[in-house]
């Protein structure tokens, strides 16, 4: 999916102008909630990915276009998500529930999604991230490398190791490859 606003618009944007601002809204987050989602879970997505537009659009003026813009979006979300997850694990609170579905009884009741979901919860965030960004939102190993701030071949690594722990995690919550 090609996200794209002209570099009039940021301009304006950066210039305070609402329509301009509303406009990267509106084009950026589908995506940026998609993948704050994975990292912070769908209790707090929508809190974390507004915060993360809040942050963009004071940060505006600190774009320099060294990178692509969609990049610079990406690389201000995932900072907010990762501080909330670091927040979150230093402050945890107690579910109100039990999560019952282990093992042969998840699969039976998720669908593979949810399954996806259940398993990519389960691994360290940064391979989560850099997972999410590759496979899931489609971009070349030096926007990942631009947007979590790690050398080009470092992506591939870790990439490599997301995807080890996620199968061994989608096998311990009974998916049969």
């Amino acid at each position: 999916m090609l996200m794209f606003v002209s570099e009039a618009v940021i301009e304006r944007a950066i210039d305070g102008e609402s329509e301009a601002q509303r406009e990267i809204y509106q084009v950026f987050y589908p995506r940026v909630y998609r993948m704050v989602r994975r990292i912070v879970g769908e209790t707090d997505a929508d809190d974390v990915s507004q915060d993360a537009f809040m942050q963009v659009l004071s940060k505006l003026d600190s774009y320099s276009g060294n990178a692509a813009f969609a990049t610079w979006v990406h690389r201000v979300a995932v900072n907010q998500a990762l501080q909330h997850v670091r927040s979150r694990n230093r402050h945890p609170t107690e579910p109100f529930y039990e999560d019952s579905m282990t093992g042969k009884d998840t699969r039976r009741r998720a669908g593979l999604s949810e399954l996806l979901d259940a398993a990519l919860r389960r691994i360290d965030v940064e391979l989560r991230i850099i997972f999410q960004l590759k496979e899931i939102d489609g971009l070349a190993y030096a926007e990942i490398a631009q947007t979590v701030g790690i050398p080009e071949g470092t992506v591939g690594s870790r990439l490599n190791r997301a995807r080890r722990e996620l199968q061994a995690q989608l096998i311990d919550l009974g998916w049969e490859p």
